[in-house]
């Protein structure tokens, strides 16, 4: 027994229908996921700028205050310039496979959500 042409036409058009549906879907669940991560991203970014912002002034603050105490204002800035390079020199060799593995790890699962 054969089927009609009609029905081997009309399961074709179903197959293509359903298949041209079901790419649709998985863009858009890889759109979904990559807009959540670039928002994610993008907050993060601004939580980090602002936090910056405050470690800035705040550094420009406790500078003047120590060039004060000292006598010329410049000691204070060598001070806390020094406190900046001795910090970032233990956070580049101690610290920085501690926080680079986090981030990336956290990048990654807010795309794959």
């Amino acid at each position: 027994m054969e089927a009609p042409n009609g029905s081997v036409e009309l399961l074709f058009e179903s197959l293509e229908t359903y298949s041209k549906t079901t790419f649709e879907l998985a863009k858009l669940k890889a759109l979904e996921s990559f807009s959540k991560g670039i928002a994610a991203l993008f907050a993060k970014v601004g939580v980090v700028m602002l936090l910056l912002l405050f470690v800035v002034l705040l550094s420009i603050g406790v500078a003047m205050m120590l060039g004060d105490l000292l006598g010329k204002a410049y000691y204070g800035f060598f001070i806390v310039a020094g406190f900046y390079l001795v910090v970032g020199l233990l956070f580049h060799f101690f610290l920085y496979h501690w926080i680079k593995g986090p981030i990336a790890h956290t990048l990654i699962n807010q795309v794959f959500q």
